[in-house]
């Protein structure tokens, strides 16, 4: 009998491969289970198990696999379904998909690179194969496992590798699964020949000399009556003394060390009740639970600062009681860090949080968690990557800010948007889930609309405090008048006084970082391009450099003009590091912060700037959109718009909405406690209908409007879009590719082509972007016309001149 299972490689390849195992192998492995493998002559994978069968390939002789990695499934069945409905939706690889969804620590590969711990002195312990490889890393930096397998003449290196790394002997740069180190905590106790309490007065005397070590043994002493182990880290402090003296008594055999392992994420601090809701708030929460009696989605539509999360936390509890688990879904790492500290005052441990910015141990604890069901991954708290995790019985989902464009992923693939997919998530879990937002995007009120999701309004603010007032600057008026001073109209300058005077905070929204966006030479006009992309470099004085924000290049701000040689070279346009500077000048006594991407790149950065906001360290705080979702500060009363121009002119049929969304978002962190709060917004044409609807927040109006644009133009949520992108460094062949992919698409899809164009930054990392758009309208089959798609796909790959063209294929790309 010949055995066989179905394998996902983490390549981007739409089909699964199958290799052989023995019958021995075939009793153990199960769906979800990680096996290495190889692929082609010379690279080795980490593959998943999809299927386990008896029917042998057809077209190709199944190899065997090396090893068996798991003890039990890393991954579930119902993720396996998910994934192919992600696979098929978005039109991308199964292997994509496995590449995303899990933490990069479980994927080994034979590209992965090997060094020597220069550290590492105790050869003896290491067999004949280890020492070779050793030896051989003592003669080369490093090595590939590839290159270790030609060195051993074996296939099967995992294991020798692991044992290594095991040892120290060895470290990999890409952090993979065999790197993954549990955290260890160093305690302290009395060697085992101290048991006796008769021991104690000689040892005492016998340290008579030592002041240091006695003073530590007498601290043990005391920390000893409380019967819980004593951690070495807090000996040192209740003693006052140095590492070194506690290990001088490990080695005169009074203490020994032992660890006990800890999980990396816990929380310490007391649980409390939940807060009572007012009346609006139960209304709200009851309606949801009624809701969900016939619909399984529901939209809360609760103006900012009506207490969402309070009417979510109900919920949350409800479902834990039920003995399920629960995914609280936000757009922004900068939010969780403030909905991490109010969740953890109701659940205390129950929650893990898994985002980016945490290490790759973290991430793996935390799926390991989730994957046992453990009482501490009862609710996690994520950002669009969460909804990857192996969730065995989920209640409920709530997606926070769900008009977010965050949740979208553009690039790399799998292009998914969190929160449709948390939709099926949830349906296959026989889940609930909740959708909130004070301005919900255009879609999902349309759904709410046509009554295919429930639909709940919360339109009182909690406390009953007003809406801010919200002002508009005529921006061309103030410089006509010489009223301006800098980028400030007088009016904001006295608004920020009277509210610094108050003792309250300010926050001005400026949606782009760095110094100015533009460095001219007043004398020839030309500016500083990126040599790899197709856009000038913004200037950031702070490091006195310029940066490109798509490929990161830098390079120092020069004196003179390289074109002309001129010195004279001016800025153009503002960013936040311009505004925080000018703040500085304005209001000297004052303490300015700013929050953008430069400023929050570490694991903590977040956290320091909001904690440092709410502690009241930071008078006015400057930042782009990350300061827009959800924060809750109770001592903001000014909130400045610096520019809303920016966001209204802008090439895609979302700007409009967009703009409402941002505007009304950032205006919502004003009097958020007792006072009402006001916002300023300096713009150019204070009669541009999106502006006079934000100064009422009349968010019916402008969805009526939008609407209306949106059924006359043919764009979503009537029709679906499809976008298809060419890229590629020689810019003849993305264009011949592009012309032929038109024409083929047209007489398919006729009018509902639009295209080819190239975006506005047509050349990124020395690619030439060029896309077009394929318009789906309501009654045309989803399904068949993706399906014609691939066809047109695989023609075109056929074709030699265009087969090294990226084809890049964004099902929703909006």
């Amino acid at each position: 009998m010949q055995y066989f299972i179905d394998v996902i490689l983490p390549i981007p390849i739409q089909k699964t491969f199958t290799y052989s195992v023995t019958e021995a192998e075939f009793g153990f492995v199960k769906k979800g289970m990680r096996v290495a493998v190889s692929f082609g002559n010379t690279k080795m994978y980490t593959g998943l198990v999809f299927e386990i069968h008896q029917n042998p390939p057809e077209l190709y002789e199944a190899k065997d696999i090396l090893q068996i990695l798991d003890e039990k499934p890393i991954v579930n069945e119902t993720q396996l379904k998910h994934w192919q409905w992600i696979s098929n939706y978005y039109m991308c690889a199964l292997g994509d998909v496995y590449r995303a969804a899990l933490p990069s620590a479980f994927l080994l590969e034979s590209e992965t690179i090997i060094y020597r711990n220069q550290a590492f002195q105790n050869e003896e312990i290491l067999n004949d194969d280890e020492f070779l490889i050793f030896e051989a890393l003592q003669h080369q930096s490093q090595l590939t496992v590839h290159q270790i397998s030609d060195i051993l003449g074996k296939n099967k290196v995992l294991p020798i590798i692991n044992e290594l790394i095991q040892k120290s002997a060895i470290y990999i740069k890409e952090e993979i699964y065999e790197q993954y180190k549990p955290k260890l905590v160093k305690y302290v106790r009395l060697h085992s020949q101290y048991s006796n309490e008769s021991y104690l007065e000689p040892l005492l005397e016998e340290l008579s000399r030592a002041k240091k070590q006695r003073e530590a043994v007498l601290s043990y002493f005391q920390l000893a009556t409380s019967k819980k182990p004593i951690k070495a880290k807090t000996l040192e402090e209740q003693a006052r003394v140095s590492k070194a003296v506690i290990k001088a008594l490990v080695d005169k055999e009074i203490f020994e060390f032992y660890h006990i392992q800890t999980d990396r994420i816990s929380y310490k601090g007391e649980t409390n009740a939940l807060k009572e809701l007012n009346e609006f708030q139960e209304t709200a929460l009851q309606e949801i639970k009624d809701s969900f009696q016939d619909k399984d989605v529901t939209l809360l539509h609760g103006i900012t600062s009506s207490g969402k999360t309070e009417v979510y936390t109900k919920l949350i509890q409800e479902v834990l009681d039920t003995g399920k688990q629960v995914l609280f879904l936000l757009p922004e790492i900068a939010l969780t860090t403030q909905i991490i500290t109010r969740l953890q005052n109701y659940f205390g441990n129950q929650i893990s949080v898994f985002h980016s910015k945490y290490s790759m141990n973290e991430r793996v604890e935390v799926w390991n968690n989730v994957l046992d069901n453990k009482p501490k991954a009862q609710i996690v708290l994520g950002a669009r990557s969460s909804i990857f995790l192996p969730f065995s019985n989920l209640g409920l989902i709530v997606v926070d800010e769900e008009h977010e464009t965050s949740y979208k992923q553009f690039e790399p693939s799998p292009r998914y948007n969190a929160r449709d997919t948390a939709i099926v998530l949830s349906a296959m879990h026989q889940a609930k889930i909740v959708l909130g937002s004070a301005t919900p995007s255009l879609e999902s009120y349309f759904n709410a609309q046509e009554k295919k999701y429930g639909f709940i309004e919360l339109n009182r603010r909690y406390g009953n405090v007003q809406l801010p007032t919200i002002e508009l600057i005529d921006i061309k008026e103030k410089h006509r008048k010489r009223e301006m001073n800098g980028h400030f109209s007088d009016t904001l300058i006295k608004q920020v006084q009277e509210a610094l005077d108050e003792k309250e905070q300010v926050i001005l929204f400026q949606n782009r970082r760095g110094f100015s966006p533009i460095v001219e030479c007043k004398t020839c006009g030309v500016s500083p391009q990126c040599p790899n992309c197709d856009v000038s470099l913004t200037f950031h004085k702070f490091k006195n450099e310029l940066r490109c924000h798509y490929c990161n290049y830098q390079r120092a701000m020069p004196n003179s003009c390289g074109a002309c040689g001129s010195n004279q070279l001016d800025t153009k346009g503002f960013g936040t590091e311009q505004i925080e500077l000018e703040l500085k000048e304005l209001f000297p006594n004052h303490n300015v912060g700013r929050m953008d991407l430069d400023t929050t790149r570490g694991k903590y950065g977040y956290q320091k700037i909001i904690g440092a906001f709410e502690a009241r360290e930071i008078d006015i705080l400057v930042g782009t959109q990350m300061l827009s979702k959800g924060l809750d500060f109770d001592n903001v009363s000014l909130v400045g718009i610096l520019n809303a121009d920016t966001m209204l002119n802008f090439p895609d049929f979302r700007a409009h909405e967009r703009a409402f969304q941002l505007m009304v978002q950032v205006s919502g962190r004003a009097g958020r406690s007792q006072k009402r709060g006001k916002v300023m917004i300096q713009t150019y044409n204070p009669y541009h209908q999106i502006l006079q609807q934000v100064s009422t927040t009349d968010y019916t109006a402008m969805y009526k409007e939008q609407l209306q644009d949106r059924w006359q133009f043919h764009y979503p949520p009537y029709y679906r879009l499809i976008k298809i992108t060419l890229k590629h460094k020689d810019y003849q062949k993305v264009d011949a590719g592009i012309n032929w992919l038109v024409k083929a698409l047209q007489n398919v899809f006729q009018e509902n082509v639009l295209g080819p164009s190239a975006p506005a930054v047509s050349r990124i990392r020395n690619q030439y972007i060029k896309n077009l758009v394929i318009k789906i309208p309501p009654k045309q089959s989803l399904g068949k016309t993706k399906q014609q798609i691939a066809k047109i796909k695989n023609t075109f790959q056929a074709v030699a001149d265009f087969r090294p063209i990226r084809f890049i294929v964004d099902v929703d790309a909006y």
